[in-house]
This record gives C-alpha cells, sequence and structure tokens, in this order.
C-alpha cells in the first residue's frame, strides 16, 4: 500500500473516530438518558455503547489494512469482573484496543480530558473516574470494582517515548491496587512497528501494517506482599516490583 493512500486511511480512521465521538455525545447518551432514569445502569451501558464503538472503530482500520490485533487473552477479558488491568502503553491507542476487549471497563482519566471539547461528554456520559481528586478517586474506585467493572489503569501514566521502551511507572497505580485491594491483571501491549507514541504525530505512519500484540505476563505480584507496612513505602516497593516485571518481560519478548 502506497505511503499516500495510507496516509488518507489513517486521516479518515481518526476523522471517524471524532465522528464517532460526537455520535455518542449527542445522540447516543442523550437517548440513553430518557430511556434509563437510573445514573448507575445509565453509565454502565453508555461505557458498554464505548466498548461497541471501539470494536467497531478498530474492525475499520483493520479493513483498511492499516493494523491487525492479536490478544489470546481475549476470552478472559470478555468475562472479567472487578478487577484492575495494568498495562504499559507504548501508542495512543491502547486504550482503545482494551476497552474494544472489556464490555465492562471503566477509566481512570487525566483531569485535563475533561476540558477536552470533544472527550467531555464522554468521560462524564460513561461516568470515567477522574484523577483530579485523589481520595475521591479511591472511593470512586472501590465502588465501580464492586459493581463488577474492571478498572484500566496505564502505570507509566502516559505514552511511552519512541527511543524508550518502558517509562517510569507512577505510583498512582500501585495505590489505587493497594487501596482497594482489588484482583491485578497484568498486560503487556507490543506495538509492531512503533507507532502513535509520545513524540509522533497521526500522520507520521509506519511502512507497513501495524501489529498490536496483547499477552498476560507470565508472573503474578500478590498485593498480601505489601501489607505489612505502610502505605507510601508499600507503593513504592510495588511500583517498583511492577516495573521490574514489565521490564524484564519486555526485554526477554520484546
Amino acid at each position: 500500500m502506497s505511503y499516500l493512500r495510507r496516509l488518507i486511511l489513517t486521516g479518515a480512521s481518526f476523522t471517524l473516530f471524532g465522528v464517532g465521538g460526537i455520535f455518542l455525545s449527542f445522540v447516543v447518551f442523550p437517548i440513553q438518558a430518557l430511556l434509563y432514569r437510573n445514573a448507575e445502569k445509565r453509565k454502565q451501558v453508555a461505557r458498554y455503547s464505548v466498548h461497541l464503538g471501539f470494536k467497531f472503530f478498530l474492525k475499520v482500520m483493520m479493513a483498511f489494512g492499516l493494523c491487525k490485533v492479536e490478544a489470546d487473552i481475549g476470552k478472559k477479558l470478555q468475562n472479567l469482573e472487578g478487577s484492575i488491568i495494568l498495562a504499559n502503553h507504548p501508542s495512543l491507542i491502547d486504550v482503545v484496543v482494551l476497552i474494544s476487549m472489556v464490555p465492562n471497563a471503566d477509566c481512570v482519566v487525566k483531569a485535563h480530558l475533561l476540558k477536552n471539547p470533544f472527550m467531555r461528554r464522554v468521560i462524564l456520559g460513561t461516568g470515567y473516574i477522574s484523577n483530579s481528586e485523589p481520595e475521591l478517586l479511591i472511593t470512586d474506585c472501590q465502588s465501580s470494582l464492586k459493581q463488577g467493572n474492571n478498572l484500566i489503569i496505564f502505570p507509566e501514566g502516559t505514552r511511552t517515548n519512541k527511543d524508550s521502551k518502558l517509562d517510569s511507572f507512577q505510583r498512582g497505580a500501585a495505590n489505587i491496587a493497594l487501596r482497594c485491594n482489588a484482583s491485578l491483571t497484568l498486560l503487556k501491549i507490543q506495538v509492531t512497528p512503533t507507532t502513535l507514541t509520545k513524540k509522533e504525530k497521526w500522520y507520521q505512519i509506519p511502512e507497513q501494517k501495524v501489529k498490536f500484540s496483547l499477552t498476560e505476563l507470565n508472573r503474578e505480584l500478590c498485593i498480601k506482599k505489601y501489607n505489612h507496612t505502610s502505605l507510601s513505602v508499600a507503593s513504592r516497593a510495588m511500583t517498583k516490583d511492577l516495573w521490574n516485571m514489565y521490564e524484564q518481560e519486555l526485554n526477554i519478548n520484546g
């Protein structure tokens, strides 16, 4: 496929993504608000709508020949309940890939996204959790997990740099996991060739089809091992252990 054709199809894909967000915000969510008076039920239906929308978006990109997705953990993600899903963050659309596979996905999103006119209504409609207030964040995460939702969190906090396999992890993910005492699902995302990293623009497209590969880490992390110490010490220790686990996995299988 020529560069020009791939560029046009990539632009069309991102245009579709934006139009889809507008359609959800101004058509789907308002209709759901009329049909479902219960706030929690409305959010649940809205999140499932986003799940279906992201799944459709990826199918379009795959039909265009721009990418393919391989996930040997897909069936497990579909049936997962009340788990915190942690993953590395190599590209812009990692969250799109994950939510397309998790019907009952909830997310911890950055507060500044509420100022984005395209994202604000989606975040409010779905009830995705903002990190603007740390104490309220934990309460919201606990509530979401009890309802059977799965929380998607990227410990890096931002996309990986193009020239780096893995950025340092923030302590927020470990802090949430420890305080919520929830089960963990550790995923590794590999994108070949790299695309849509922090330093790449959408039009800096690779010369070949991009493969998104999702696998579960061949390692387990027991939260109970950190219970013997203070939360601050435990979160630092857990963050370090998580980073080491991902670094080793990416180096072994990267």
